[in-house]
């Protein structure tokens, strides 16, 4: 990956005058603006005028959060999402409901096509698929490292349409409150695709959004086993999320220490610190906390 995700990604629904009016005074790294599931069918073309309204007032390249919208699914009305709202040139773009990476290939000639035809810079427009909500997706999940999708900036999941293609029950288990085996297997699959593609891996929503212990648990898990970010569905998830995703001053305090070690030592494959042997695998972890930390504070 050559450029910092964002930690945290906050679902906003496209109709809700009142949530995109509280939208820039949001500290999530990027907000969602929603076309899909937070829209009901008869709202879809208001919500494209308002969504469209709020991207034209806020110019590419200064916002802050930045700005993704979630289209609706390519067999259904993507086509007219993508006409309705790429005059206001978006940061990236949500695909919900993919079947294969080539989902991702369509996607991005279309928006070869707007992009062109509204004057935005080529490419720059993101792409962040739902990967997991059919069977199918879930299945392919490792033809993202086997296609070519420049403008693909990570891979996300989703338990609750998932349940819904598979007619399931529940997505838990009822044992021990977790995922149910299948969820988790589509979690690790999503986390080992996008590392496989050298993208970012983004967790799915914590759905109890008054647990905020619960969540600061999960989402720093979540970090420790390699994810970089996670959705949020409610404002109150976005500071848990942020500090989650961020190193801590310890860990930023030991990647220097570790950096330095091996500065003292040039071309050492391994050296001591704190009575440990640490090798270049220690480097390069102490390596991406520090660019971490530094995008971090650029970001503001």
């Amino acid at each position: 990956m050559t450029e910092m995700t964002p930690r945290s990604w906050l679902f906003i629904p496209g109709d809700s005058d009142k949530k995109l009016g509280k939208a820039d005074g949001s500290t999530a790294d990027a907000l969602i603006l929603d076309l899909e599931d937070s829209v009901s069918p008869e709202n879809k073309p208001v919500a494209r005028e308002k969504v469209l309204a709020h991207l034209s007032a806020r110019p590419k390249g200064s916002r802050k959060p930045l700005l993704y919208v979630r289209i609706n699914p390519l067999d259904d009305t993507a086509l007219a999402d993508l006409a309705a709202i790429m005059p206001g040139a978006p940061d990236g773009i949500m695909i919900p409901k993919t079947t294969c990476a080539d989902d991702v290939r369509v996607l991005s000639l279309w928006l070869d096509a707007f992009e062109a035809a509204h004057g935005i810079d080529a490419g720059t427009t993101r792409i962040l698929p739902v990967a997991t909500e059919t069977a199918a997706g879930t299945l392919k999940l490792m033809e993202f490292a086997d296609t070519a999708l420049p403008r693909l900036i990570g891979l996300t999941w989703g338990a609750e349409d998932l349940s819904a293609a598979l007619g399931a029950g529940t997505n838990l288990d009822p044992a021990t409150g977790e995922w149910a085996l299948v969820y988790k297997l589509a979690r690790v699959q999503v986390l080992l695709a996008a590392k496989a593609a050298d993208v970012a891996a983004i967790d799915t929503l914590y759905v109890d959004f008054r647990d905020e212990d619960g969540l600061r648990q999960s989402s720093s898990r979540a970090a420790d086993e390699g994810f970089a970010g996670r959705i949020a569905i409610h404002p109150a998830q976005v500071d848990p999320i942020n500090e989650a995703f961020a190193p801590s001053p310890q860990a930023v305090q030991h990647a220097r220490r570790v950096i330095a070690a091996f500065d003292a030592n040039p071309g050492a494959g391994t050296v001591g610190l704190d009575g440990k042997m640490i090798d270049i695998p220690h480097l390069k972890q102490a390596r991406n906390v520090l660019a971490l930390h530094t995008a971090i504070l650029a970001r503001g």
